[in-house]
């Protein structure tokens, strides 16, 4: 099997082969199966991401949750280890944060047995749902607070790997869409 860092690398590599517009052009079927998705349909309230220009895009999803009635609760990343969620209401809500990424403003969001979705990003992903981050482990902890939340994952077709190295401590993501 191949090391996390191994994949990290090959996965950044095959990025690099598209530019801005062909990621956000790649991005749009995944956001529309999101959004027939019936997890995705009959949740109240989602977490979400904001999307780096590397990542499927959502800042289309984000908005179309909202419009349709959806509480939308995004990460913030509070230290070296840590991240909260707050409400996202719309893109006046979203400030340059930690690593340059778009993090909401408002209070934070502690109600966690009330999310019923969860949308992630990962550099990979594979067959049984196991999920490869960039290595800082900001999501793997946050998940552990959320042991009965929906998980999708989220990524690119050439993000997929036959097999993700994995512990008893990962977790698994219900569904990856692709």
């Amino acid at each position: 099997m191949k090391s996390k860092e191994t994949i990290r690398k090959e996965i950044r590599d095959r990025k690099r082969h598209f530019n801005s517009d062909e990621l956000r052009e790649m991005s749009l079927p995944v956001v529309s199966a999101l959004l027939e998705n019936e997890h995705v349909l009959s949740a109240h309230t989602i977490m979400a991401y904001c999307s780096l220009s590397d990542e499927v895009d959502t800042r289309q999803l984000l908005n179309r949750l909202v419009a349709m009635g959806k509480r939308v609760l995004l990460p913030k990343v509070t230290s070296g280890t840590c991240m909260e969620l707050r409400e996202y209401h719309g893109e006046a809500d979203l400030i340059s944060g930690a690593y340059g990424i778009m993090e909401p403003v408002g209070p934070t969001f502690t109600d966690y047995a009330s999310i019923d979705v969860a949308i992630l990003p990962g550099m990979s992903f594979d067959g049984d749902g196991n999920r490869l981050g960039r290595g800082k482990g900001y999501y793997d902890r946050f998940l552990t607070l959320l042991p009965h939340t929906y998980l999708i994952g989220v990524c690119f077709d050439f993000q997929l790997s036959d097999e993700v190295p994995h512990t008893d401590y990962d977790i698994r993501m219900n569904e990856v869409i692709f």
